[in-house]
């Protein structure tokens, strides 16, 4: 058998917008045409890439949300979080907040052919555009740097990024740069399964049982993506990014001998409906926790199945790219995405109230009389604190140390802002996960503190059962929602404590009319569950 290359993708069909081929030359060299690209190219292109897919959204995207609204069948919830993300996408787009708060992790998967010359590295010269594009706008600096087993410390830039760039054949440079978030990026599984797999009864059962364990802490509805063998872990899971970001849609839809991957459109129609079941819905409730899902097959060792789940999520941050002899291309993204928009539902039924400016008792016992499920606009001061901050905190508990009011005086919502644009009160400020602060629930609710969180997705029963004993809340607001959050509803932002966490820092801020969801209760029922 001869080599064959493993991804056969179909015509390249994607929409590009031509930039220009300034740094882009040609030679000819035995009788062969050779593409000269400058490393400046290079880094304006990232640069340019990731400033866009920051702000604006594919427009199969956004069509796929506003599919939601047009669906009959989808559940008052469903639409109420399409609209707060078409919502969202339209804020984002004016390119002064990105759509999330949680700018990503900066990737560049790239495929260079034989005949592209280039000076110095070319990661080099991705990091470079990459720095400036994070420095410039309002985004967020995620990367850790390890200082020792334990330490680490904010690198200040959002690098380093994740490039890989392999040899093809010809002259053409093709590049996919995405911005991953942690909260999908942690959404990401692999499991060594074994032959006995490969049954479709055994198959539908064990993805059953695994996609609902997602749950909708990484802002559904998602892009699914499903990988099936694979020749080693890595390849399965590098496969089930490249299929979350629909780069490997072109592929064929049987196998052959050569061992080439494919896509079963089969199983992704009925994984489709396994998801449409599960309750979940966009967030809180429905049918759509998914807007798709591909299921790619590839080749393995005969001991060994892995299989790789993942998503991409709300803030579904991807754009191609290309260089070709006529210049550079990156693809197109929607800059008007107030065109998916319709106007708004006045018959809609209007949330419950609850003015956080009342002391905490107070607000408990409002919240009390409310069954999980129940949409709520918060209206007043909220403590802002994520991982971080929970660490110092309980490890001063742990000292025995008296605890800051501020924690028995107010609700704490698990945030973590983007930069601040001039003139504005804050800047992008989505929910992180709550249930990475799961293992603090039960010291902070016994000792008085947050009885009322706010949060994004689901949670453990510890912490159902932590509220159940405690009194405590737990309330979810729309994950994916950053920019909308910051312009719409928060109205100032004060440094509390540890200043010196950065973005991590004790908070507080005021906020108007902040939609949300009793997700638990002080009687321990959590709403996922009941959907279940």
């Amino acid at each position: 058998m001869v080599y064959a290359p493993l991804f056969q993708l179909g015509p390249d069909t994607t929409d590009y917008e031509f930039l220009g081929s300034e740094g882009v030359g040609r030679e000819t060299w035995r009788g062969a045409q050779w593409l000269l690209v400058q490393q400046e190219s290079l880094a304006s292109l990232a640069e340019l890439a990731f400033a866009r897919i920051s702000h604006l959204l594919r427009p199969s995207h956004l069509a796929q949300l506003r599919g939601i609204l047009d669906d009959p069948d989808a559940s008052d919830n469903d639409r109420s979080v399409a609209r707060a993300l078409l919502h969202n996408a339209v804020i984002a787009a004016a390119g002064e907040l990105p759509m999330c708060q949680d700018t990503g992790t900066a990737i560049v998967i790239g495929s260079k052919g034989e005949r592209i010359l280039t000076e110095g590295a070319d990661a080099a010269a991705f990091s470079a555009g990459i720095a400036r594009t994070y420095a410039s706008r309002n985004l967020r600096f995620s990367q850790l740097a390890p200082l020792s087993l334990y330490e680490e410390e904010n690198t200040g830039s959002n690098l380093p990024a994740q490039i890989e760039i392999s040899a093809a054949a010809g002259a053409d440079y093709r590049l996919l740069f995405v911005a991953k978030g942690g909260g999908s990026a942690n959404k990401t599984f692999l499991f060594q399964q074994t032959t006995a797999l490969l049954r479709p009864e055994k198959m539908r059962a064990f993805l059953a049982e695994k996609i609902a364990t997602l749950g909708a802490a990484a802002c559904p509805p998602y892009h699914l993506a499903i990988v099936i063998g694979g020749l080693s872990a890595e390849q399965t899971l590098k496969t089930v990014k490249l299929a979350s970001c629909r780069a490997l849609d072109g592929l064929p839809e049987q196998g052959d001998k050569t061992g080439r991957a494919f896509r079963d459109r089969a199983l992704e129609q009925e994984v489709l409906a396994i998801t449409r079941e599960l309750g979940v819905g966009a967030q809180f409730g429905g049918k759509y926790f998914c807007h798709d899902v591909r299921v790619i097959r590839l080749p393995r060792h005969a001991g060994s199945l892995p299989v790789g789940l993942g998503v991409s999520c709300s803030a579904d941050r991807q754009a191609k790219a290309l260089i070709t002899a006529e210049g550079i291309f990156l693809e197109r993204l929607e800059e008007h995405p107030e065109a998916y928009l319709p106007e708004l539902d006045s018959t809609s039924i209007p949330p419950v109230a609850v003015d956080l400016n009342q002391p905490l008792d107070v607000l408990r016992r409002q919240l009390s009389t409310l069954p999980v499920g129940t949409r709520l606009s918060l209206s007043g001061p909220l403590v802002v604190a994520r991982d971080k901050a929970h660490a110092v905190l309980a490890q001063r508990i742990a000292a025995g140390e008296s605890l800051p009011a501020y924690m028995r005086e107010h609700p704490v919502y698990y945030a973590g802002p983007a930069k601040t644009p001039s003139g504005m009160a804050s800047g992008a400020f989505g929910p992180t996960t709550a249930a990475r602060m799961d293992g603090y629930m039960e010291a902070f609710l016994a000792a008085g503190a947050w009885s009322i969180s706010l949060g994004k997705g689901n949670r453990s029963p510890e912490v159902a059962e932590a509220c159940r004993r405690h009194g405590g809340f737990y309330l979810g607001t729309i994950g994916g929602a950053a920019a909308a959050i910051a312009r719409d509803h928060i109205r100032a932002v004060e440094t509390l404590d540890m200043e010196e966490l950065g973005m991590e820092a004790v908070r507080l801020i005021q906020v108007v009319d902040l939609p949300a969801f009793m997700v638990i209760d002080d009687k321990g029922q959590d709403f996922y569950q009941t959907v279940r």
